[in-house]
């Protein structure tokens, strides 16, 4: 492999790593992570909202505590590298869950420019092209923390940097002994 290839490599697998983080950040309110993935002056146009990235995720932080919990998906991925620039559409799937329902889901695109800087890739500018909303009854879903954990190991989910996933390494419960 050339130095070239390499370098390309490298430079996809950083712009995918600021997606993952981007949905992460969202789903456990770590805006600090969000924040991370913009550059300073990008602006973001999300449906509803068009702005500055600290003003999104003051937005988003909003919209998403509405919901007990949201997972974002980021799925098929292209990104057309030309130097420092680089051009990506990104399919996600959103997904929020309330206390009584109906849950609500999106299906959307997000097209993307970015930018690498001083040897770090972010988010220029990024249009967010939601193609389907969706209320989804409450049927066939996980058991609730309540009844899933008991007192003594709670469930290790959150939304904050108490779940699991900040863990390190992450702590799993106790077998349980009968």
């Amino acid at each position: 492999m050339s130095e070239a290839q390499l370098a390309e490599l490298m430079d996809r697998h950083e712009i995918h790593q600021v997606l993952l983080r981007y949905a992460r950040g969202l789903d456990r309110l770590d805006n600090e992570l969000v924040r991370s993935c913009y550059w300073d002056d990008a602006i973001e146009d999300h449906g509803h909202f068009v702005g500055t990235p600290d003003d999104f995720i003051s937005w988003a932080d909003g919209t998403t505590l509405m919901f007990e919990a949201t997972q974002h998906a980021i799925l098929n991925h292209v990104c057309e590298l030309q130097d420092q620039d680089a051009y990506c559409e990104t399919y996600y799937h959103f997904s929020g869950t309330t206390v009584e329902g109906p849950h609500f889901m999106s299906t959307g695109r997000y097209v993307d420019h970015f930018q690498k800087r001083d040897g770090e890739w972010r988010i220029a500018n990024r249009v967010t092209l939601v193609e389907g909303t969706y209320d989804v009854p409450r049927a066939g879903l996980a058991p609730s923390p309540s009844t899933a954990y008991t007192p003594d190991a709670p469930c290790q989910a959150a939304r904050d940097r108490t779940d699991v996933s900040y863990h390190r390494p992450p702590r799993p419960r106790s077998p349980n002994q009968d």
